[in-house]
């Protein structure tokens, strides 16, 4: 699964020698969650716009978390691909 690398990634020093790959306890949240993350908090920010799922209608009172961490994440795996088009 693509997960879109390091969501801020950041050069790294190891005895003078620069690096553009994150060292492994540098890597932090990847760019998948970075955009779930995103889209989540704008469905909770304007929840009349936007249906969560087919399946719970047009109010996120009707959804459970488990669907909104869902469509969160197929959003931003969506995103992802959009930007290998």
């Amino acid at each position: 699964m693509n997960n879109g690398g390091c969501a801020f990634p950041a050069q790294h020093s190891i005895d003078g020698n620069w690096t553009k790959e994150p060292l492994a306890e540098f890597r932090g949240m990847t760019l998948r969650d970075y955009f779930a993350a995103k889209v989540l908090q704008g469905l909770c920010a304007n929840n009349s716009v936007f249906a969560a799922s087919p399946d719970c209608g047009w109010l996120l009172v009707n959804c459970t978390q488990d669907q909104l961490a869902d469509t969160s994440y197929e959003l931003a795996d969506a995103m992802l691909k959009a930007r290998t088009a």
